[in-house]
């Protein structure tokens, strides 16, 4: 791919001191948050920093003085671009994976230590076959699975469990809520005989916290072999009540390589649990919409889905999304050459005040009355054509958990920051040290 030249472009190409300024203000933190596998004390650090809050002031500048962008920074050997505009951003996501590919250099860096043939790192006809491989075996577009029954079973089985255990002492905490979240996640991705398989994750996220430094740390070859041969024994019992299952009757060419998809499932489940974990304290301050969720309805939860895309909105779990440029593509301002690099800031877009009038209010229905799809760059799970092809699949049991839980027990957050409806939510939430005391519900007569 050919690199960047260092001339004008005819784009607005930002100073040194205003791209070290990007880098510290915005980039870094990310960065030090851990961008594969979350760290607790640099989430603690950064929620009592507001960290994405000093970063969207730094961008809102950037915007007043140079306009919506795109903005170029320059760096040896590398074009970084940063869109500032709703439409600049929905346009790169919509013309993915050509001319703006997903498999970037830094993720491919990055996701390589534990899925090296994952979809989001693959180019060509080998993306093309692993994509359609993942939207077959998740049925990226159907509503539900048609797993989806024995899915809610698992979920509502697992969310008793969790629910017996808090309320023997009147709290759950992340731990707890984690420990019953990744049974869920391999009961529903391995199958049942996998719930108990803490080693097969545990591989994984030793790989991934190598990951969060990408180029610093070399790859661990025995682990991943190691996980690899654990994800093949469970796919060989392949319980069709799982995703196992289906990918067993799946078809598959020979440059699929089904198990290399599993841990890109795996890590998505986990991100899912973050922001699971922050609808429950969105949902338990929050009276007024916890009694619509209470009051949702039927195997789609159309409420509660919108409660988790707007946990995602509020807090996105992927704060970055990178593309690499394969052409030379024109904008209103000039040429963004082949080879660069655009970092889409979810969080500046998903709090842009300057469009969104519910910018920092929790408000489920945008995801039902069509106000999100107004706004283009509002990506809780990526957009275009490399959009999360399990996006329903998450949505079914994150749905479902917050269903079960609110169902069961009342829910009275305890840590700190607090949520106040009638104030703007915090900027950074660190579900790490998130706390609740927990109360069973009387059955209604």
């Amino acid at each position: 791919m050919p690199r960047p030249t260092a001339e004008d472009h005819g784009l607005s190409t930002l100073s040194t001191a205003e791209a070290l300024r990007v880098f510290g203000g915005v980039a870094l933190p990310t960065i030090a948050g851990g961008v594969i596998k979350r760290l607790p004390p640099m989430m603690a650090a950064a929620e009592k920093l507001r960290v994405d809050e000093s970063a969207d002031r730094v961008l809102r500048r950037l915007r007043d003085r140079h306009g919506d962008g795109p903005l170029l920074i320059k760096a040896p050997g590398r074009t970084f671009v940063l869109p500032l505009s709703s439409a600049d951003a929905g346009r790169v996501l919509d013309e993915s994976p050509s001319p703006f590919t997903p498999a970037n250099l830094e993720k491919n860096a990055a996701l390589s230590h534990f899925q090296p043939h994952g979809v989001l790192i693959s180019r060509g006809a080998e993306r093309d076959v692993r994509r359609q491989f993942n939207e077959n075996v998740l049925e990226t577009g159907e509503p539900l699975h048609h797993i989806a029954p024995a899915v809610a079973e698992k979920v509502h089985e697992e969310a008793g469990r969790m629910l017996e255990l808090a309320e023997v002492g009147g709290r759950l905490d992340w731990d707890a809520f984690n420990l019953a979240w990744w049974r869920i996640v391999r009961r529903v991705t391995l199958g049942d005989a996998a719930r108990d398989d803490h080693r097969t994750t545990d591989l994984l996220a030793r790989l991934r916290l190598r990951a969060n430094l990408a180029y610093g740390l070399k790859k661990n070859k025995a682990v991943r072999e190691e996980l690899d041969q654990r994800l093949r024994a469970h796919l060989a019992r392949a319980e069709k009540d799982s995703l196992a299952g289906v990918v067993a009757q799946a078809p598959a060419q020979p440059e699929t390589d089904p198990v290399g998809q599993l841990p890109h499932w795996l890590f998505a489940f986990d991100a899912a649990g973050i922001t699971s974990y922050r609808a429950l304290a969105l949902l338990a301050t929050h009276a007024a919409e916890r009694e619509k969720a209470r009051q949702d309805q039927g195997p789609l939860l159309p409420y509660l889905r919108g409660c988790q895309l707007e946990s995602v909105r509020l807090w996105p779990t992927t704060p970055m999304i990178l593309r690499d440029s394969t052409k030379d593509t024109e904008w209103d301002g000039g040429t963004l050459p082949a080879g660069s690099t655009v970092v889409i800031f979810a969080p500046f877009f998903h709090r842009d005040e300057e469009e969104l009038p519910f910018a920092d209010q929790f408000v489920p229905e945008i995801w039902l009355d069509g106000r999100a799809k107004q706004h283009p760059a509002l990506v809780p799970f990526s957009a275009g054509p490399a959009e999360c092809p399990g996006r329903n699949l998450v949505l079914l049991v994150t749905s479902t958990l917050l269903s079960a839980l609110l169902q069961r027990a009342d829910f009275t957050m305890v840590s700190r920051p607090r949520l106040d409806p009638s104030q703007q939510l915090p900027s950074t939430f660190d579900n790490f040290s998130l706390e609740f005391d927990v109360t069973a519900r009387r059955p209604r007569p």
